[in-house]
């Protein structure tokens, strides 16, 4: 049982990756999209636990490399953003060793379908079934007028180089795994990004369907 919201989640999804535990999130919090029982249905909730009334949905990860040595999961996205000074960063994509495109942006969000309703859906991506196979790559404040989300499959191997500056000097950036762990990087190292072999288990109890509580969350806000 997870208590706080969808952040608290996160974080317990990274710490027990390698122990295939399902969670049930109770959410805390205020707009929760993973945390599904809210407080004042705690007692009900546990009743449904007990006797086994509930479905498990398999949500996939992120695992993320650098070639700093770093390494981490992430549940929802792993973000690449600027650090210290406003300059925009420089960057190429790589997708199975084959370049991609050269983006100048604040940054570039990889969500899960689980994250595609986080920082991705702030930053203009698409929104995503949580339970479906995939990746997405969504630019932030990108100096383009054409750049748009690009979905990617979630066997794909992404790779992200952190180029020179505009005036050729060194870029500093972090790199976030879920908001939370952060890693730095400048010109020349880069990220390898792919599907986990770990993926989080949340227990279910609602007979909403997605698109209900997606409905039920957007008309909060």
């Amino acid at each position: 049982l997870v208590l706080g919201g969808d952040g608290t989640l996160l974080q317990a999804a990274r710490d027990i990756a390698m122990r295939d535990i399902p969670l049930l999130g109770i959410n805390l919090g205020t707009l929760g999209y993973l945390a599904e029982v809210d407080s004042d249905n705690v007692e009900a909730a546990l009743q449904h636990l007990v006797k086994d009334e509930y479905e498990t949905e398999q949500r996939m990860m992120l695992s993320g490399t650098t070639t700093t040595g770093d390494s981490a999961f992430a549940l929802n996205d792993i973000v690449i953003s600027r650090s210290g000074s406003l300059k925009v960063i420089h960057y190429h994509i790589y997708v199975n060793g084959q370049f991609l495109k050269g983006y100048s942006a604040d940054g570039i969000i990889i969500a899960t379908p689980t994250g595609s309703t986080g920082y991705n859906l702030s930053a203009g991506g698409p929104i995503v079934e949580p339970k479906a196979q995939l990746m997405v790559l969504t630019p932030i404040c990108p100096h383009t007028l054409n750049t748009r989300s690009i979905v990617l499959s979630a066997e794909d191997e992404i790779e992200i180089e952190i180029c020179e500056g505009r005036d050729g000097g060194i870029q500093t950036v972090e790199v976030n795994f879920d908001g939370a762990h952060c890693v730095a990087l400048k010109t020349g190292d880069r990220i390898r990004i792919k599907r986990s072999s770990q993926e989080t288990r949340i227990l279910k109890l609602s007979k909403l369907s997605f698109l209900e509580v997606l409905h039920r969350k957007m008309s909060e806000v």
